[in-house]
């Protein structure tokens, strides 16, 4: 999980936050707008509670929507791991760091975004077409949602295995 910052076509913000399975490197979702808070984090998060279920552990930096009390409940609810990286670290979230170049490069650098909705669309396109047509080499040439199913996971279903999520909150 992580914020990525990019423009509409005007000028206007907008910001992304893609969250991957760090095991299966599937994107599984990411939240589109122009301003995300604390709250709007908690809310992906539970809405992929009741699809694939609850990682074990969730890999964060100190920023301010990750260390909140409303992200801090959830997890504490839910049982879920908050495990926090060093600060000025960012190797020690190397995955999702090496994503958001992926998600900068193929994606956001690819299009001009006309809209919020516009760019909600084109970013969920890539989003299923990184997870379902991009066969990474580190996966045997699986794509992620293939990786996922050969490990007991379904895209779209909680699976038996626990996903690890990743954040690095630098935006």
């Amino acid at each position: 999980m992580d914020f990525v910052a990019d423009a509409l076509f005007d000028g206007r913000r907008l910001l992304t936050l893609p969250i991957v399975d760090n095991y299966t490197s599937e994107c599984l979702a990411i939240e589109v707008g122009q301003s995300l808070k604390r709250d709007d984090v908690v809310r992906v998060l539970e809405q992929l509670r009741l699809i694939r279920g609850l990682p074990k552990t969730i890999k964060v930096d100190n920023g301010s929507k990750f260390i909140s009390k409303a992200m801090d409940k959830w997890a504490y609810e839910y049982g879920v791991e908050l495990d926090f990286s060093r600060p000025g670290r960012p190797t020690d979230n190397a995955k999702v760091e090496s994503f958001n170049g992926r998600v900068r490069e193929e994606c956001l650098n690819a299009h001009w975004f006309l809209s919020l909705e516009d760019a909600r669309r084109k970013i969920d396109a890539w989003r299923r077409y990184y997870n379902e047509d991009r066969p990474p080499s580190a996966q045997g040439w699986m794509t992620p949602a293939e990786f996922a199913r050969q490990c007991g996971r379904s895209p779209a279903l909680a699976g038996p295995v626990e996903p690890e999520i990743s954040s690095s909150g630098r935006y």
